[in-house]
């Protein structure tokens, strides 16, 4: 009975066990030859002693082959064979490079060309095995130097995967990341009036910043239409919108349509410059794809809808439901929607206050384009187009005081920080007393200025406690933004006299003393009264309501200079003072709005007062605002001379040198010129109000004879008449909706960590906590 045929198994076991057969890679190859030429059980005892491989033999081989390229993949030789052993000229190339050695293995290929390609693989294994066993200088020597084509196809493929990596990296190396994460390249500050109206500055306007669920659904449905109707559907790139905008512009030979998203659209808006460079195209690119993930629809369209210009100064769709309809922008109805929605294209070309028919039609377009997304039915559309007609925009009186809104946006700035959103501010400003300032000096100017030869005037308004409830600085904010109430350091003439006075109460003399008033001379200095009279012993309180200078010289050189500027500094006067005889009669420079403090010092009896102009701050998102007030409370009690000096003060009104300021009620005041009447003032204080007025001219010239007891002090006069008819300026500064206060000056010194947006800082322990200094 003939024996069975031996498995792969048991020959590849047998051929390991041979006890004088060396492991190598030629033992390798054999053992892979007899595993591929082994017979099939199932073809029965006569095809046992065969040599036809098995049916599997080229998928074998060719794992055999693999084998050996993995084992000797460095020897560029062999990897050079066993390429063109692929090819389809492999059995003749093999035939002729690896030729069986003996008859016998010639016989068993000679049937069957699969058997001499095995036998081939054999051979390259020999061949192999020989190579690895020689010494290193001859491994050397059988390298083959590739061609020139393979090394010039390799360096293409390199460069192929190198070149857009390094694009991206310099695209995209200077994009602020965090900065367009946590939106906080741009804070909105929001400037609110004293009675909440909203504080419109010269330039563009933003309104406060709405979130998600606080813009109308028709306000979305109409820009989504319009502007990017598959945004809830795309990635932040909108191939198809790109595909239809080139076939549109290539079919009317021009630029009619865009292919951009509302995300990319933002990224203009807010984080890229517009050159239309490969660089922007690039970071536009990935910025709208990282932001569609990092962000989601929502927040996108929140960001777009606060940052959109919509033409008339309006940025973003609060400010502009304000500036056209004078709603909130919840407020806003399917018509008014539209046509917001419309603007969001051409702002400038289909403003509705200069363009009211291009904006109709626009509307139009607008609720077309609806009515096809399914947004709303076409009686619907039918019906607000018949309508529109009566839709009358209107531009809300621009609030003036625009140099008050200068002076007041660094500290808001402060407060709001680099909060993410918007901070809502309200200020001190009272519109209706803005307005009757700036009406009053223009007359003013107009008139009996003109005449005089005044070119300039500011005034400056505040409650006792130093809330600055109208300020104008200059004739024209249009013409010069330069702030003469706050930033214009002029000679305050005999307002300063004040002080000179003050340090004598304090240094023990009484309105009923006497002083000499006669000639005087100091060092080769002798100061004259206005018109040269003297009048000898007269009373302290006399020498202030009549202003007259020798005597008050004299009085400061018997208080002694340093004690007046004391008695200037308790009061509230920050400025540079000349330890100089002169300085009793002003010669040393103030702002009005310093000099205006100082005098609200007197009338509230405590000093000094700050001037200040923020009512409360409220961050978006957070439940209540934050009253901030004046952030120095006065510290030094004036009680003791108090009813002195608004006892001087008043008399200056009623028979002094202020008359001309007398507005029929109780009025306390001070009147100032500088020499040659360079400069002329008044500041003094009603019951309700402390104010001040300058006039004068920007390059120092003299006016024509103008004293502070003329010009300056009708001006004042005017004001006080018309202001003090007006509701009373305390109340319009009171702050019931934000019952807690937040000191930001205090807050600050204290913690590193203060955030002035919602008044906490971060403590060593635990969460941020509530600043309550």
């Amino acid at each position: 009975m003939p024996r069975p045929p031996k498995t792969s198994t048991q020959i590849a076991n047998t051929t390991s066990k041979g006890a004088d057969r060396p492991e190598s890679s030629e033992s390798t190859v054999e053992h892979v030859v007899l595993q591929t030429g082994a017979s099939n059980p199932s073809d029965g005892p006569d095809q046992s002693t065969k040599a036809t491989p098995s049916p599997t033999l080229f998928g074998q081989s060719g794992q055999a082959a693999r084998h050996l390229l993995v084992a000797l993949g460095h020897d560029l030789k062999v990897g050079a064979i066993l390429v063109r052993a692929k090819t389809k000229h492999a059995a003749s190339y093999l035939k002729t490079k690896f030729s069986p050695s003996n008859a016998d293995e010639a016989a068993s290929t000679a049937d069957d060309p699969r058997g001499w390609f095995v036998a081939a693989l054999a051979k390259v294994g020999n061949r192999l095995g020989a190579l690895r066993k020689k010494p290193s200088e001859d491994r050397a020597r059988t390298f083959v130097r590739p061609s020139w084509w393979k090394v010039a196809i390799g360096l293409a493929l390199l460069a192929c995967l190198l070149l857009p990596g390094t694009v991206l990296v310099w695209a995209l190396k200077d994009v602020p990341w965090s900065e367009i994460r946590d939106g906080t390249l741009k804070p909105v500050v929001v400037l609110e009036t004293a009675d909440g109206g909203p504080l419109v500055r010269q330039g563009p306007y933003q309104g406060p910043y709405a979130q998600y669920d606080q813009f109308p659904p028709q306000l979305i449905d109409a820009v989504l239409s319009i502007e990017d109707r598959r945004f809830m559907d795309h990635f932040g790139i909108d191939v198809r919108g790109i595909g239809r905008a080139l076939v549109r512009n290539f079919e009317a030979g021009s630029v009619v349509e865009g292919g951009s998203t509302i995300t990319q659209q933002l990224i203009k808006l807010q984080y890229l410059d517009s050159d239309r460079t490969m660089k922007r195209k690039i970071q536009e690119f990935v910025i709208a794809l990282w932001l569609e993930w990092k962000l989601g629809k929502q927040e996108i369209l929140t960001r777009y809808l606060n940052s959109a210009y919509l033409g008339a100064g309006a940025t973003g769709m609060p400010a502009a439901a304000r500036i056209y309809f004078n709603k909130d922008i919840g407020a806003l109805n399917l018509p008014e929607s539209a046509m917001l929605a419309g603007l969001l294209r051409a702002p400038s070309q289909w403003n509705p206050i200069d363009n009211f028919e291009g904006a109709r039609q626009r509307t139009s377009v607008v609720l077309d384009t609806m009515v096809a997304n399914g947004k709303i039915t076409a009686p619907e559309a039918a019906q607000v187009k018949a309508s529109f007609a009566t839709l009358h925009p209107t531009t809300p009186t621009p609030r003036s005081g625009s140099w008050f809104a200068d002076w007041i946006s660094p500290q808001a700035s402060e407060i709001a920080g680099a909060s993410p959103g918007s901070t809502t501010v309200r200020t001190t400003l009272s519109p209706q007393l803005q307005r009757i300032a700036e009406r009053v000096l223009a007359n003013a100017l107009d008139t009996e200025g003109k005449a005089a030869g005044v070119s300039q005037a500011a005034l400056v308004a505040m409650t006792p406690d130093g809330a600055v409830v109208a300020m104008v600085g200059g004739r024209d904010y249009k013409q010069s933004q330069f702030n003469r109430a706050v930033t214009a350091m002029r000679q305050p003439g005999s307002t300063f006299k004040l002080f000179v006075y003050y340090a004598a109460l304090k240094a023990g003399f009484t309105l009923s003393d006497q002083v000499l008033d006669a000639p005087i001379d100091i060092n080769g200095w002798s100061p004259e009264n206005s018109g040269g009279r003297y009048r000898g012993w007269v009373t302290l309180a006399e020498a202030f309501a009549r202003s007259l200078n020798a005597p008050t010289v004299a009085l400061a050189q018997e208080v002694g200079l340093d004690n007046v500027i004391a008695a200037a500094r308790e009061l509230g006067i920050n400025a540079p003072l000349a330890n100089t005889p002169s300085l009793a009669l002003g010669t040393s420079e103030v702002s009005l709005l310093d000099l205006t403090s100082a005098y609200a010092s007197v009338h509230l009896g405590k000093a000094p007062v700050e001037p200040w102009g923020i009512i409360d701050f409220q961050a978006a998102g957070q439940p209540e605002a934050f009253r901030v007030g004046s952030q120095a409370a006065p510290t030094i009690d004036l009680s003791a001379y108090q009813p002195d000096l608004v006892g001087l003060l008043q008399l200056v009104v009623e028979r002094g040198t202020g008359r001309g300021a007398a507005p029929g009620a109780f009025a306390a005041g001070k009147t100032g010129t500088s020499q040659n009447n360079r400069d002329a003032w008044f500041v003094g204080f009603t019951e309700p109000l402390v104010a001040g007025v300058w006039v004068g001219n920007d390059d120092d010239t003299p006016m024509k004879g103008v004293t502070g007891g003329a010009l300056p002090a009708h001006i004042w006069r005017d004001f006080m008449l018309e202001a003090m008819a007006a509701p009373a300026a305390g109340a319009l500064v009171e702050s019931p909706a934000a019952p807690q206060s937040c000191n930001i000056t205090a807050c600050s010194r204290s913690y590193r960590s203060f955030r002035p947006s919602d008044c906490t800082y971060q403590p060593y322990y635990g969460g941020r906590r509530l600043c309550e200094k």
